[in-house]
């Protein structure tokens, strides 16, 4: 096992960037949204007889985008500007230096603005627009390659955020990373400038739902996943060695590869379920701080109507939704999930971070933490995922989540994440 992960994170160069690579349209294409053949009345009228002449199109149900469609308002304005400004004629009498160099301004207008509209997707339709695209066939997705779906939803977080995923573009096995952008209050602009890195595709959900971290994203074109909040980071052999973990039990469907282990026992006393940090040698959860899974899993979360009750508990607490898909991955599997620890992960949303401010991506941890779910609930925190647990067995009728017991990576269960205490990064359990 070793070997296998030290050659996987031997890779070589990212040769990601030339499987991105798009083909640029000419300017051409771009001047002839600017510049239609017939004065805008003339369509309009050409337009109302076609309708009428043909029947009514159903619009099918898709991907859609809001910020494209704000975007193209705006370009529709720039174009006719083009055709109905009364300075028209006058800038047809400018000398033909003048001439070019104003058609240059809006022909470079209008590329940012055609290079803008594919920066940011939303899921339109959010949980029935997803489960009712077309799942790709196994055998087209990639077994040696990783998607990251990384989440987003404080807009303090965007700096890090956009440093995050471009930390997981560069690496040799991600094919791709899509943020999910769960705000829907957060205006176009404040996400497109300044843009992500390249390698990274923006897609805002339809609603602020924990649950859309989950949805199984049309463009998903490999065979296991990497859910991640955006807080914390792996460095790349832990990343690597995650993955080569994951797909050597990629045969056993549900098997779930995280760092952060959590646990469950029974209290007899208050008959319920109590969520609980790890046990010496035995856990039965791991969290989605950073997790590896099938892409199968992410439909039968999002889609099997038997959970639709418990997708609601998730929905009405603004919690719990790890715990839910561990809940999915065990009933699928017969098994508690894989623990492995390898390099080192940087947290900067666990509350022992120290509170001092720094500067840069490194500093912040104050800021970071303090829009983080667990750090916001404190003890209730926990309370609250204990009676989520209870919930979902009560939905569901039967407790599939198993403990696991050595089934670990090179390591005991142990705290894996990396806090910032007296201006060094150490262990978060350690004083």
């Amino acid at each position: 096992m070793p070997g296998t992960a030290a050659a996987a994170m031997g890779c070589g160069t990212n040769r990601a960037g030339s499987s991105r690579c798009t083909t640029a349209q000419p300017f051409s294409s771009f001047l002839s949204l600017a510049s239609p053949p017939h004065p805008p009345d003339k369509i309009a009228r050409e337009r109302s007889t076609s309708a009428r002449s043909r029947p009514p199109r159903v619009k099918p149900q898709s991907l859609t985008s809001r910020p494209a469609q704000n975007l193209r308002s705006l370009l529709l304005q720039v174009a006719s500007s083009q055709h109905s400004s009364p300075d028209l004629a006058a800038a047809s009498s400018m000398p033909s230096s003048h001439h070019h160099h104003h058609h240059c301004l809006v022909l470079l207008l209008l590329f940012l603005v055609a290079v803008t509209l594919s920066a940011v997707a939303a899921l339109g339709g959010g949980e029935e627009a997803a489960c009712d695209a077309e799942s790709p066939q196994e055998e087209d997705l990639r077994p040696d390659r990783l998607t990251v779906l990384l989440s987003g939803y404080s807009e303090r977080r965007l700096p890090l955020l956009r440093a995050i995923a471009g930390a997981y573009a560069a690496h040799p096995l991600v094919l791709a990373v899509v943020v999910l952008w769960c705000n829907p209050s957060t205006p176009d602009d404040r996400l497109l400038l300044p843009r992500f890195p390249p390698g990274v595709s923006l897609h805002r959900t339809a609603s602020a739902s924990l649950n859309s971290r989950f949805l199984p994203h049309p463009s998903i074109r490999t065979a296991a996943v990497a859910v991640a909040d955006d807080d914390v980071l792996p460095n790349a052999a832990a990343i690597s060695f995650a993955f080569v973990a994951w797909q050597q039990r990629a045969a056993r469907p549900g098997t779930l590869v995280g760092f952060f282990p959590r646990s469950h026992h029974l209290d007899l006393a208050r008959g319920r379920w109590a969520y609980t940090a790890p046990q010496p040698g035995r856990y039965s959860m791991v969290l989605t701080k950073f997790l590896v899974l099938g892409v199968d899993l992410l439909r039968k979360y999002s889609c099997s109507p038997e959970l639709a009750a418990a997708r609601a508990v998730v929905d009405r607490e603004r919690n719990c939704e790890d715990i839910l898909m561990n809940f999915v991955a065990a009933e699928v599997s017969g098994e508690g999930p894989v623990l492995v620890e390898a390099g080192s992960i940087r947290d900067w949303g666990d509350p022992r971070n120290d509170a001092n401010t720094g500067t840069g991506v490194e500093g912040g941890d104050a800021a970071m933490k303090a829009v983080g779910l667990s750090s916001r609930g404190g003890v209730g925190h926990w309370e609250k995922r204990g009676e989520c647990i209870t919930q979902f067995h009560r939905l569901l009728g039967r407790m599939p989540l198993r403990y696991s017991y050595g089934k670990v990576v090179e390591a005991a269960v142990a705290e894996q994440g990396l806090c910032s205490k007296g201006g060094r990064l150490v262990r978060c359990d350690q004083e």
